[in-house]
């Protein structure tokens, strides 16, 4: 028979469950009146969708207590075009779009993406292996020829950087083609943003979703509200 698992080789799962408790003692009592609010319905403001990398923590990064955010996690932060894949990202989007009636909408690209990494070297990151994940990445393929095309000498971090970009970019375009985001925009404000987070230095680059202009923190801060009425 083989031989029962050491506390060593629990050691995760201790850790998760000891982080429980440690939030069943310690942060509900202290919270306690925003989970009674909660518990009656959610009214989120934003659908973020980002890569399911576990360095990429939403709610850490904007600074969102529980209910602020839609979120909806997947290989590469990647947006099916209506039509080509419908399944759980395109179900989710709707049902933020018309159910829940976010007001923005950000896909997050970062460093570092495993995902970008196995489209620019499938061999090497065993994608042949992993033949699910290569038809999802298919979802990215057009960004994968534009970085080609844009940075063709372009190697290691820096292509892996420029592929992440132009798939944040693609996947915005991707947005725009489900019926409910497309009904929204043409109703109404409807703010697409695409970002870039830096897993190294914390930082962000945030893409415009109609002009797809790249601006800073800082100054994408200063077009929002400089947008906003006196």
């Amino acid at each position: 028979m083989p031989a029962a698992p050491s506390v060593d080789h629990h050691h995760s799962i201790i850790s998760l469950l000891e982080g429980v408790r440690d939030f069943n003692v310690r942060v509900f009592p202290e919270k306690q009146e925003m989970f009674s609010d909660l518990a009656a319905g959610q009214s989120p403001h934003t659908l973020f969708i980002a890569c399911a990398d576990s360095r990429v923590s939403p709610g850490m990064i904007t600074q969102q207590p529980p209910g602020a955010m839609f979120v909806l996690r997947n290989i590469g932060n990647i947006v099916p075009a209506y039509g080509e894949m419908l399944g759980g990202v395109s179900a989710a989007i709707e049902y933020a779009v018309v159910a829940l009636g976010v007001k923005h909408i950000i896909v997050c690209g970062h460093s570092d993406c495993g995902a970008m990494k196995a489209m620019l070297d499938p061999e090497a990151h065993g994608l042949d292996s992993m033949p699910t994940v290569a038809s999802w990445l298919r979802n990215a393929e057009t960004a994968r020829a534009v970085t080609a095309a844009l940075h063709p000498h372009a190697h290691g971090a820096d292509a892996v950087a420029a592929l992440a970009e132009q798939n944040v970019l693609l996947q915005l375009d991707h947005l725009r083609t489900h019926p409910a985001v497309a009904a929204r925009i043409a109703e109404g404000p409807l703010l697409l943003q695409g970002w870039l987070y830096d897993i190294a230095t914390g930082k962000i680059r945030v893409f415009d979703g109609q002009t797809r202009v790249a601006r800073t923190l800082d100054e994408a801060l200063s077009a929002l509200k400089g947008a906003e009425p006196a």
